[in-house]
């Protein structure tokens, strides 16, 4: 299946189709298929049986449900859209993110910013957001997925999305949106045209940034170092340095405010001289983004998630960022960003990635969307727990620092290792010394 023998002007392959490139399909072919069974087999190498199969059950009670007049807008976060490349019919575009088999022969290069390819945005990840989309068209909500190139600015996403929002003028409509999407929604929210949204609901969005954006800029984070580790010619500072540090979005996810540290992340000066370095000029930018974000208003609702080993702190160690991590957040978000003052909050003990797929969570939001508040989770959480862990840039270095032979790795193998992108490691978190035997944290 794999050619490289016609290319565009600029470079890019024509037909170097890969097994990835066919899921640019649009959600809406795979949803028909799903309750059809059409294209069972490659959809269950895809998803995975299990997965497969709730999907397919899902998909088969949308296409049975009453409709209802709220229309809901479906946002993903930051990674959650696939990019690619454009190609003339029949072949099928060329996604880069995330193929690995693109990845590995170093085509994730063509990502970097200013643009050197014409790079779009062709639909979200499924996986990730597929189950989410499904259950609430099962409610009977009409559902669209607006994907995005999301190494843009976020004033620049978010004024595309008010743009498709001003669109709907006349009808009832609603905004799901997940992580980044969340900030994309406000920022869309504060802009003329936008009052025909009814409801909002954030899920785990950094809504005064996240430490994950920290570390994927020091070519730590856990997903900068697995896709790493699919390269085959780079590292993951080298990855970082080239590519994910010319992404204006993820310095616009740098905590601030109530959110961040001591440190001013937003000043060159602060960040370790080792490593990769953020972009000067893209850290004066991010600081202007937090004016233009909507305050909170009737119309949203927070779901945080809670409980999970989360970094929620960073300070600077010689020439080394130390994250502390607690279990006050998502694993991605801390619970003090995802709150926002203004809006309602729902808490689930639920990881970050998971928020779009669990089903207590997407029970709450069909909730939302219908009454404007749910009890299906609780209003309130007290967690007593001061268990941390520590670790720095450096250890995180000697992270999954192993390369990956792809072609060697079963069909289950590759499925699991995409899926699992955005699990972080696993701390063993611990009591301050003078409280261990005296005090237990819950959390």
């Amino acid at each position: 299946m794999l050619q490289a023998h016609r290319v565009t002007a600029n470079g890019n392959p024509l037909d170097h189709v890969t097994p990835y490139d066919r899921f640019a399909w649009s959600a809406a072919e795979i949803e028909r298929w799903l309750a059809s069974g059409a294209h069972r087999p490659e959809l269950t190498a895809y998803f995975g049986p299990r997965e497969y199969a709730t999907l397919a059950a899902l998909a088969r009670r949308a296409e049975r449900a009453m409709a209802q007049p709220l229309q809901v807008v479906l946002v993903p976060g930051i990674m959650g859209s696939q990019l690619g490349l454009k190609r003339p019919p029949p072949l099928p575009h060329d996604v880069l993110w995330v193929d690995p088999i693109d990845i590995q022969v170093g085509r994730l290069a063509n990502l970097r910013l200013p643009a050197t390819a014409p790079i779009v945005s062709l639909g979200v990840v499924l996986f990730s957001h597929l189950r989410l989309k499904l259950y609430l068209r099962a409610q009977g909500f009409a559902v669209e997925f607006h994907d995005y190139d999301w190494r843009l600015p976020v004033a620049q996403l978010g004024a595309a999305l008010a743009h498709r929002l001003r669109a709907a003028a006349g009808a009832r409509v609603a905004v799901v949106a997940h992580s980044m999407g969340g900030l994309l929604a406000r920022i869309a929210l504060a802009l003329p045209g936008t009052s025909v949204v009814e409801r909002v609901v954030l899920l785990g969005t950094p809504n005064c940034g996240s430490f994950a954006a920290v570390q994927a800029l020091r070519g730590t984070y856990a997903v900068v170092r697995k896709v790493a580790r699919i390269a085959a010619g780079a590292s993951a500072e080298h990855l970082t340095a080239q590519v994910f540090s010319s992404f204006p979005s993820l310095y616009e996810l740098l905590p601030w405010g109530d959110c961040g540290s001591r440190l001013d992340l937003f000043e060159t000066a602060q960040w370790p001289a080792c490593g990769p370095q953020p972009r000067p000029e893209l850290l004066r930018a991010a600081r202007l983004l937090r004016a233009q974000l909507a305050a909170a208003d009737e119309r949203y609702t927070v779901i945080a998630g809670v409980g999970q080993e989360t970094v929620t702190a960073v300070a600077r160690r010689r020439d080394d960022f130390v994250y502390t991590l607690t279990r006050h957040g998502d694993g991605t978000v801390p619970t003090a960003s995802a709150t926002l003052a203004g809006a309602r909050t729902a808490y689930a003990r639920v990881a970050h990635s998971e928020l779009t797929r669990d089903p207590l969570v997407a029970a709450a939001v069909a909730d939302v969307l219908r009454r404007g508040h749910t009890r299906r989770l609780p209003g309130t959480w007290h967690s007593h727990s001061r268990a941390s862990a520590q670790v720095s840039d450096r250890q995180l270095r000697r992270s999954h620092a192993q390369k990956v032979d792809w072609g060697a790795l079963t069909a289950e193998q590759r499925r699991l290792f995409l899926q699992n992108l955005n699990e972080p490691p696993h701390l063993k978190l611990r009591l301050p010394a003078a409280r261990r035997g005296t005090a237990r944290g819950r959390g």
